[in-house]
């Protein structure tokens, strides 16, 4: 790497930190204000995979993005800002669902901010221990998040970071 390459302004940098704080901001939002009164079945379950695909098919349009921006390093944390809260709020709608469609799936009633809470201890892997997985369903639920959880931080973190030598690289003439 090579200290000539262009910096990115402080204008352009605040513009980034805005915008990932708005889209992570009505992310949190919209699961707060959304309907969630589907029950649990087939369509709803489809729905929630289909949620987990949106997320790699962003993550996979983010990639692109950060390589082909000339600010890679602040494109990279915007796309991280859009997709570490839509995986965790997939999860999140997830169990709250779960837990209307089958009642005591969890050691505890969740409302929305309980599931929330339940899936940020187990994407940081903290796990309180206060809210369990009951159910047979609950566990694999969890276990799929976790899964994803290390995938998403070891296997996408790494993307992140090629992605950006790869941008960097793009814009330095002497790599040519």
């Amino acid at each position: 790497m090579t200290d000539d390459l262009p910096r990115p302004g402080r204008r352009a940098a605040l513009w980034a930190v805005a915008r990932s704080l708005l889209v992570s901001s009505g992310l949190v939002l919209a699961y707060y204000l959304l309907p969630m009164d589907a029950p649990l079945n087939g369509g709803t379950v489809a729905g929630l995979v289909l949620g987990l695909l949106a997320v790699t098919a962003l993550f996979l349009w983010q990639v692109r993005t950060i390589v082909r921006s000339p600010n890679p390093e602040l494109r990279a944390v915007e796309s991280l800002a859009a997709v570490l809260p839509l995986f965790v709020l997939v999860f999140a709608t997830s169990y709250f669902l779960l837990e209307r469609a089958t009642p005591g799936s969890f050691t505890e009633p969740l409302s929305r901010t309980d599931a929330l809470y339940f899936t940020l201890t187990v994407v940081s892997t903290v796990g309180f221990g206060d809210i369990t997985g009951r159910t047979e369903t609950a566990r694999v639920m969890t276990m799929i998040q976790i899964v994803g959880g290390i995938l998403l931080v070891g296997i996408a973190a790494r993307v992140v970071v090629r992605a950006v030598e790869a941008g960097r690289h793009r814009q330095d003439p002497k790599s040519r």
